[in-house]
């Protein structure tokens, strides 16, 4: 297989899951119940995201009116149009599938007025922006996704206008120390970015083991609303939970530097 067929396999996959989930009661049924309180209804996310990360993102953006913000990997939008809303940003939204795409446009006038958000699809190292093109950015578990991390990072610097803030969620694997060619601080570093914050991602761990609990529990039903493609999808990734013990669920705040 070629690589441009492997991306196209890639982009159709996601625009599946996408399609199936965004149409699914269950799914956010158990979404709300693994992450309780912590649940934002309106953000809907099928992420990590809940009201702990959102104030997180908000202080570490730093954000003035009017400033552009990116999010890469924006997936339905949901992260992306809460948070441009409540900083009175503009938003850019980047994400491989057309029907991420799509779903995220049609949910933005209940977000922000018309003009104050756009949608592309984009690569995380391609996303065909012009240089500084944004004063804020935000990726909430995408970043970790692209294919070539170093050249990602390289174009969030790019997008950036100096001193702009990337913020983003990330698992490292414990036995990786940071500093070190493997880590994110390293990576960030070398694309030009001074790291200002790096914590643990709370509730990360706790929630995602309740949602993987629960995909379990109703397998069945997941297969039949969803199924069999992209319920196995979800089962799979349900299978592995044991390996959260084996990372850390990490937020990272990061300034581009001014040179």
């Amino acid at each position: 297989m070629s690589e441009s067929d492997k991306s196209v396999s890639e982009s159709e996959s996601y625009d599946l899951a996408f399609r199936v989930l965004h149409k699914s009661r269950l799914v956010r049924e158990l979404w709300a119940r693994a992450l309780g309180d912590q649940y934002p209804a309106e953000v809907d996310p099928f992420s990590s995201c809940c009201w702990w990360l959102l104030g997180q993102v908000v202080a570490g953006l730093r954000l003035k009116p009017d400033d552009t913000l990116l999010d890469l990997g924006c997936g339905r939008g949901g992260p992306g149009l809460w948070l441009a809303r409540a900083l009175s940003a503009r938003l850019v939204g980047v994400d491989l599938s057309p029907v991420a795409i799509e779903l995220a446009g049609a949910r933005s006038p209940r977000f922000l007025a018309e003009g104050r958000a756009s949608f592309r699809v984009g690569e995380f190292d391609s996303t065909g922006l012009a240089a500084g093109s944004a004063q804020g950015a935000v990726s909430i578990d995408a970043l970790p996704f692209a294919p070539d991390r170093a050249a990602a990072l390289r174009e969030v610097h790019r997008l950036l206008t100096p001193g702009g803030r990337l913020v983003f969620t990330a698992a490292q694997n414990r036995a990786v120390v940071p500093g070190t060619p493997d880590s994110w601080d390293h990576l960030l570093d070398d694309a030009g970015f001074d790291l200002e914050a790096r914590m643990p991602n709370a509730f990360h761990h706790e929630h995602w083991r309740r949602l993987y609990g629960l995909w379990r529990e109703h397998a069945d039903d997941l297969r039949a609303e969803l199924g069999e493609m992209v319920a196995n999808g979800l089962l799979t990734e349900a299978a592995g939970a044991d390996r959260l013990d084996e990372q850390d669920a990490l937020l990272f705040v990061a300034r581009r530097r001014d040179g």
